[in-house]
């Protein structure tokens, strides 16, 4: 089997998104693991599927580079929207995810914006294994839990320089009080609109930057009255920005840009 794709980035978190609008659906969780392989694949942080859908512009089906399944994908979504909107001309579409109803608006700077939608903030939503406040977890240094439409974990630090992300990250990923696992983030606060994150990703390791943790680190602190209710997220690969009135949808902007494109042969 022959897979065309389109890899992109923002601000180094990097994605391929595979077009199969009137096509089949390929994608297993082999072929995932495939494709995601840094050395015999191509490489990536979300493989994004694009697919045909009744009430949107399009349908989008996540993976992890383990080959797990996600439910959203910030940057992933934005690079979808901005394919499409170049493609009908338009300055907004609205996509399909496992999160809803996703808008995308198109910004000044090659910028694109989506609403990632209503974070869920109870401990059942996250999920968590028993009920307690979400905002306070009875893990050793103190953090916040939210889903994004995928679960988060939030740890603030005094120096974000002095945190082994990759050597602490995978332990917390699979703590017990997160049955399906979680995202952990670790954040500096540099001021009450600015903050430094790092992040363990779910299935995936040490990116250069998420947009959904980026949502949920900024949702966290907002709820800890850390943060005001926009803020800029300098990750390791760039600075994004998210904005939360502490009610209705987190609004999550920045730049995506293409990388390549391509044909990958004998997947299946």
């Amino acid at each position: 089997m022959t897979l065309s794709f389109v890899k992109m980035h923002a601000h180094g978190d990097d994605f391929i998104i595979i077009d199969r609008r009137g096509l089949d659906d390929p994608i297993t969780a082999h072929i995932a693991r495939r494709l995601g392989n840094r050395h015999t694949g191509i490489g990536f942080n979300q493989l994004a599927v694009v697919l045909d859908c009744d009430d949107a512009a399009a349908r989008i089906k996540f993976w992890n580079p383990n080959g797990t399944p996600l439910e959203t994908c910030g940057s992933a979504t934005r690079g979808v929207a901005d394919r499409l909107m170049q493609e009908t001309g338009s300055d907004a579409i609205v996509l399909r995810t496992d999160r809803g109803l996703l808008t995308c608006v198109r910004q000044p700077g090659r910028q694109v914006s989506v609403n990632m939608g209503e974070p869920s903030l109870e401990w059942s939503a996250v999920p968590l294994t028993e009920a307690m406040d979400t905002r306070r977890l009875p893990i050793e240094g103190d953090p916040a839990a939210c889903s994004m439409g995928n679960p988060h974990c939030t740890f603030f630090v005094d120096d974000i320089a002095a945190v082994d992300v990759a050597a602490v990250g995978p332990a917390l990923e699979a703590h017990p009080l997160f049955p399906a696992k979680t995202n952990v983030h670790f954040v500096q606060v540099l001021d009450r609109s600015h903050i430094r994150l790092r992040i363990w990703e779910r299935g995936g390791g040490v990116p250069l930057g998420s947009g959904s943790c980026c949502c949920a680190a900024v949702v966290n602190g907002i709820r800890r009255g850390l943060l005001d209710a926009t803020v800029q997220v300098h990750c390791d690969g760039g600075t994004l920005t998210v904005h939360w009135a502490g009610e209705g949808g987190v609004v999550l902007t920045g730049s995506v840009a293409p990388v390549m494109q391509g044909s990958v042969f004998g997947i299946g």
